[in-house]
């Protein structure tokens, strides 16, 4: 099993849970962040680092995030890693608390 980055990354991308990653196994995109579920040891160190509580156990994964196991896992193979903490998006804040945020995803 692995941990999953779900909708509530979207327009946020904090990256609290990046820095104590013991794998390196986060990956960045223009406005998400995902995790390699390949690369992922399961730890759960990442969890509880997510302001924004985006991020699961893939078995404990709400209903409504399921598909996020395959967008973790596509994305991965396309976005490059990172390995430090950089600043939230500008407008993180403002973007908190919406919901159903999936067609703001921006996958290139």
């Amino acid at each position: 099993m692995a941990f999953i980055v779900t909708e509530s990354c979207i327009q946020c991308k904090h990256t609290d849970c990046v820095e104590v990653c013991p794998v390196d196994c986060f990956y960045e995109g223009p406005n998400f962040l995902v995790i390699n579920p390949n690369e992922c040891i399961d730890c759960g160190l990442c969890e509880p680092e997510c302001p924004e509580k985006a991020i699961y156990a893939e078995d404990e994964l709400p209903p409504d995030q399921i598909h996020f196991v395959e967008i973790n896992d596509d994305l991965s193979a396309v976005w490059p890693n990172i390995t430090q903490k950089k600043e939230a998006l500008p407008e993180a804040a403002k973007f908190s608390s919406i919901k159903n945020k999936m067609d703001l995803l921006k996958k290139d």
